[in-house]
């Protein structure tokens, strides 16, 4: 049984991304706040539970505010320090920012025009870091909104997922590129070609042994570097299975996802999530739902492993049960999600699961207590 609830918030709308200039006035919060309760059955197993002792449980209300742009296009997002909400807004080619209430939302244009934010991380300089998937440039933005670009060496690379690594830099998948990049604080860039041509690095994300993991996604292999960028390279399974988003679990070992369908004009067949482990050992598990394909994967606040399926967050328990569930009455396109880890390892991890919905030009989170 769900309920579906609608108020609208006090507050002006201002202005839209392109009319904004590069430190935008602070709106009190979005239009619109869309609260939908659901029945999310508990499912941390009785052998582990004395291992998570701060594991949470979900009350199953999900709350999502409306980008303050039309069409803004909200895809990823990552939690400050000081918990504040960041996120890329692809569509509307720029950065946004709001408290986790939906106060003080806020969105910084991007200075090179078309440039489609893709992945947004905390750096260790205390900044945000985001990719420029088709400005070829890396984005580093200020908690006050001051935004600085850096070019890649290689043309037209595609980044896309960026992760803080154990050295203190910034990783950057490079998917055209074929190659892994690192970037310092300072802007300093080093790229590493994957030794698989044309693998297509989709995402990566820190482990817990120190490394940076990755996915090929047209190689079907699971990749590793080292802070000194030395690549190893573990082959899937099965061929064409199209490997996606990745995610250091709680359990001490890499979650990943496989695509499903047509990505990237390439026909994949997985629709699977993937775990292996730091030795490269790789255990898939089938997701129950047929069709669309699965996004992003993320630690959620009860240390199990979620993932994002159009309308739908599914779970997946450290030995491998799935279940799915609906969170929004009617299409959806959930995306980007994330509970304060952001693709490193789980010691981080608020009450909240959050996620975007680009189809319906939002932002919102599932909460845990």
């Amino acid at each position: 049984m769900k309920r579906l609830n609608y108020a609208c918030l006090i507050g002006s709308i201002a202005c839209l991304a392109s009319a904004c200039s590069e430190q935008a006035p602070e709106n009190t919060s979005s239009d619109i706040t869309d609260t939908l309760t659901v029945n999310i059955p508990q499912a941390i197993p009785q052998t582990l539970q004395s291992a998570l002792p701060l594991a949470m449980q979900t009350d199953g209300v999900v709350t999502a505010f409306t980008m303050l742009s039309e069409n803004a296009g909200p895809t990823t997002i990552s939690i400050a320090s000081d918990d504040s909400i960041w996120y890329t807004l692809s569509s509307g080619n720029a950065i946004g920012r709001m408290n986790p209430d939906g106060s003080n939302m806020v969105e910084y244009p991007i200075p090179t025009p078309g440039s489609s934010p893709r992945i947004i991380a905390v750096g260790a300089d205390g900044n945000m870091w985001f990719s420029e998937h088709e400005g070829n440039k890396m984005g580093r933005i200020t908690p006050t909104g001051e935004i600085t670009e850096f070019p890649f060496l290689s043309e037209n690379s595609q980044p896309r997922a960026i992760a803080l690594g154990s050295d203190g830099n910034i990783w950057i998948g490079m998917f055209a590129a074929n190659k892994i990049g690192r970037i310092t604080p300072a802007g300093m860039i080093t790229e590493f070609d994957i030794p698989t041509p044309d693998s297509g690095p989709r995402a990566l994300a820190a482990g817990p042994d120190g490394n940076i993991w990755f996915s090929e996604f047209k190689a079907g292999k699971i990749g590793r570097i080292t802070p000194q960028g030395e690549i190893t390279e573990f082959i899937l399974p099965r061929p064409q299975t199209g490997p996606g988003d990745i995610t250091a679990g709680a359990d001490g070992n890499m979650w990943f996802l496989e695509l499903n369908g047509t990505m990237d004009n390439r026909p994949v067949d997985g629709n699977r999530v993937g775990r292996i482990s730091m030795t490269g050992q790789i255990t898939e598990f089938s997701i129950p739902s047929e069709g669309s394909t699965p996004i992003n994967i993320a630690v959620g606040p009860d240390r199990n492993i979620w993932y994002t399926k159009n309308n739908t967050l599914g779970r997946v328990s450290p030995d491998g049960e799935i279940t799915e569930f609906p969170i929004f009455d009617g299409p959806a396109r959930t995306v980007g999600l994330s509970a304060g880890s952001d693709r490193q390892t789980p010691e981080r991890l608020t009450d909240k699961l959050w996620f975007s919905d680009p189809l319906n030009n939002r932002i919102g989170y599932l909460s845990f207590e």
